[in-house]
């Protein structure tokens, strides 16, 4: 690919879009959706290229990953979230892993976050599969902008912060990117750490949770979301299911499975 142009994606609500930049310490291209109360568009500059700040009151998570997608015109294209703090050297960590592996269309690489939120960390490089890919949160995510432009890949609107139903749009990502025959990487370059801060989505294990996660299982595993659903219980249940016992969790994610389903 030779020297690529690396564009870093961000979504963010309700920020002082410079203050931000500096923050997240950016300094290449990148696309900044930030969803607050105005419609406003201009441009900040960084040491190394400018960033492209679209303003908007439309809501969720999806929509503003959408929206710097259609935006976006590097080659490769960093997915980000307004909590991250991006490492010095982000940018040659990113474009050193796409020279090593040329048949990548996408890298998944190491954020540090709090071991209570962690839920990957790659300590080999290797293929993403079926069996891999529902670990990984968006901020981990890159991709070469042709590649996922020619499988036409987009975010759910219906999960994530903003949408109806809870988390579940990376995993519902990177499915579609699977299903389009994109070649996937884990890479065990870190490029960033997570600012703590609380959830945007998650407040407990409650009603909600189980019946929005039934709803992802429908979308994500289609007529083995049930048998998933209450391996899914099983296997969490000592620290999912210490309020809602797993009978009566399994019928919330059942109900929602059936509303996935229209039924």
């Amino acid at each position: 690919m030779g020297k690529i142009k690396l564009e870093v994606l961000v979504s963010a609500v309700n920020k002082n879009v410079a203050g931000l930049i500096s923050q997240m310490h950016i300094v290449t291209d990148a696309v900044l959706v930030n969803q607050c109360d105005c419609y406003k568009y201009e441009t900040v500059g960084v040491q190394g290229g400018s960033v492209k700040c679209f303003s908007m009151p439309e809501r969720g998570v999806g929509l503003s990953r959408n929206t710097a997608l259609l935006h976006a015109s590097g080659d490769v294209v960093l997915f980000s979230d307004e909590d991250i703090i991006l490492a010095p050297d982000y940018e040659e960590k990113v474009r050193r892993a796409y020279a090593s592996h040329p048949d990548a269309d996408m890298i998944l690489f190491n954020v540090e976050v709090a071991p209570s939120r962690r839920t990957y960390w790659n300590r080999e490089i290797r293929r993403v599969t079926y069996r891999s890919y529902g670990r990984y949160p968006a901020y981990s995510i890159s991709g070469k902008l042709s590649a996922l432009r020619r499988a036409n890949v987009h975010y759910s609107l219906l999960f994530g912060g903003g949408a109806k139903y809870s988390n579940g749009e990376d995993s519902l990502f990177l499915r579609d990117c699977l299903k389009a025959g994109l070649r996937i990487y884990a890479h065990t370059a870190c490029i960033g750490r997570e600012q703590e801060r609380e959830s945007t989505w998650f407040s407990g294990y409650h009603e909600k949770f189980f019946h929005d996660r039934g709803v992802l299982y429908h979308y994500l595993y289609g007529k083995l979301a049930l048998p998933l659903s209450l391996r899914f219980l099983w296997v969490h249940r000592e620290t999912m299911c210490r309020e809602i016992p797993v009978g009566k969790a399994f019928r919330m994610m059942r109900a929602g499975v059936r509303e996935a389903c229209g039924r």
